[in-house]
C-alpha cells in the first residue's frame, strides 16, 4: 500500500488491521486498492474472504483476526490460533494489543 493517511495509524480499529496486513507476507499480497480504499476506509471483506479462499488454515485465521479487529461483525474463533506458528502467534497478539491496549 503506497500511503496510509495517519488518522488510520492512530484510529483503534484500524491500527490492528494494518499492522496485520503490512507485516505478514500473504496479507501483504492484498493490501492494496484493490481491496482497500483508504481515504473512504471501505475495506472489501467480501472479496478479501473470496480470494483467500485457498489460503491454509493459518494464513485464514490471520486474514479473519485482521477483519475482526477492524469491525467485530467479522467473527474470529481465537481457538484457531492454534495453526499458527510462534512468529505469526506475535504477530497477532501484537495486533490484538493494537486494538485492545
Amino acid at each position: 500500500m503506497k500511503s496510509i493517511p495517519p488518522q488510520l495509524l492512530s484510529d483503534r480499529y484500524w491500527r490492528g488491521t494494518i499492522h496485520l496486513f503490512q507485516n505478514h507476507y500473504k496479507l501483504n499480497l492484498v493490501f492494496n486498492t484493490k481491496y482497500f480504499d483508504l481515504e473512504s476506509g471501505d475495506v472489501r471483506v467480501t472479496a478479501l474472504k473470496r480470494v483467500a479462499a485457498p489460503w491454509s488454515e493459518s494464513e485464514k485465521f490471520v486474514l479473519a483476526l485482521a477483519l475482526h479487529l477492524f469491525n467485530e461483525r467479522n467473527k474470529v474463533n481465537l481457538s484457531d490460533m492454534d495453526y499458527l506458528d510462534d512468529e505469526n502467534k506475535r504477530l497477532c497478539i501484537e495486533a490484538i494489543k493494537y486494538r485492545y491496549m
